[in-house]
């Protein structure tokens, strides 16, 4: 599927107005395919809740078995990302300018969930963390930092 700006900019007005992140993602092929959602916490609120339920593709050591890494730094980078098109004023696709994850812990075969910050934005890039955990966000299996471009 492939959107023109105008469609784009119509599909991020219809997401913010009715709080659903949700349509962002669904716009974009690879989150359907690792099975990514998100959802604003209060009605009032921009906070996002990203989520990947537990899904036997994503799995990468079946020994453990733990979801493959690829998968975890995937979803973090998809998760800030829409966190940019959601949350700021922005109607172009944020491009990766450069991307760092840390590995903390094993993401075992179960829901992980991540939060993002947009830590600053510029006229040109946009900083973001996003960090994923599994039972207690205090204890954390990665956290990523992004910069994108949105000009």
């Amino acid at each position: 599927m492939s959107l023109d700006l105008e469609q784009l900019t119509l599909s991020l007005s219809q997401a913010r107005q009715q709080s659903s992140p949700q349509q962002i993602l669904d716009l974009i092929p690879y989150s359907s395919f690792i099975g990514a959602q998100a959802k604003v916490l209060k009605a009032d609120s921009e906070n996002v809740l990203y989520w990947l339920e537990r899904r036997a593709s994503n799995i990468g050591n079946p020994s453990l078995p733990a979801i493959h890494g690829g998968v975890i730094g995937g979803f973090l980078e998809l998760s800030a990302s829409i966190e940019v098109l959601y949350t700021l004023d922005v109607n172009v696709v944020p491009k990766v300018v450069d991307f760092s994850l840390d590995y903390l812990r094993p993401g075992r075969y179960k829901t992980i969930y991540a939060n993002c910050t947009v830590l600053r934005q510029g006229k040109k890039l946009v900083n973001v963390t996003a960090t994923a955990w599994q039972d207690n966000p205090e204890t954390p299996i990665a956290t990523a930092r992004c910069h994108f471009l949105i000009s």
